[in-house]
């Protein structure tokens, strides 16, 4: 009975993980357009892709370079976890794929969107910390397999004892602010898609993170069920 309440539940966890995919993709087309700084998680992808902006490479966009960059932190959990690390985890390159599409989906459905003056920007940047925060839960509690880039977080809080996911991520995401500022002077000679809305995501999503699970809660019993099920 217990394999086939798993099974019967399974297409409900894809819709909830897939969900949780588009949600996360429309929060970080809502912070480009905020204009006051890109999420942490897409400032890298961000700044690579205005590299290539005004040429002839049209491939090279936000969610390509998401994708790209969601593929490298596979790499790193197999590196730190070895033989522990399950071989049904480079699924999360099918879904990071499917999530780069979703970024550029995202970004033609918003396409020049904005709030006028500087609280209508802050407005937008608010929405996308709430979407971002709602979709990690979604693809994280439906318990199929993490994005790479939460997936390494979740590797990383577990190779310490009482490891807690939202303070890693708090420090993940910091550290992808910091890197994604240093390719931003080193190759466009200035800083782009980073500014306060992005240290204020990088700080805010984590601690969010929590509320927004006990918010969606009972939005998410069925998933839960299954948990206890397992």
């Amino acid at each position: 009975m217990k394999d086939k309440l798993i099974k019967n539940r399974i297409p409900w966890r894809i819709a909830v993980y897939i969900l949780g995919l588009l949600v996360l993709a429309f929060g970080v087309a809502f912070a480009i357009n905020a204009n006051l700084g890109v999420s942490p998680v897409a400032s890298l992808p961000y700044v690579s892709s205005l590299i290539f902006y005004g040429t002839s490479t049209a491939w090279a966009t936000v969610g390509v370079f998401t994708s790209i960059m969601q593929a490298f932190f596979i790499l790193l959990q197999i590196a730190i976890q070895r033989k522990e690390f399950r071989w049904i985890n480079l699924t999360q390159i099918l879904f990071s794929t499917i999530f780069g599409f979703f970024v550029d989906f995202a970004r033609w459905v918003l396409s020049d969107f904005t709030i006028p003056t500087y609280f209508g920007q802050f407005v937008m940047l608010i929405i996308s910390i709430i979407l971002i925060s709602c979709g990690v839960v979604l693809f994280i509690d439906a318990r199929l397999v993490p994005l790479p880039t939460e997936g390494f977080c979740l590797v990383v809080a577990q190779k310490f004892k009482n490891g807690k996911f939202h303070i890693v991520k708090i420090i993940f995401d910091c550290t992808l602010v910091v890197i994604g500022i240093v390719v931003s002077l080193l190759f466009l000679n200035s800083l782009q898609g980073i500014r306060e809305g992005t240290v204020i995501t990088a700080l805010a999503i984590g601690k969010m993170i929590p509320y927004m699970r006990k918010f969606l809660k009972p939005i998410l019993k069925h998933v839960e069920v299954l948990q206890e099920v397992q």
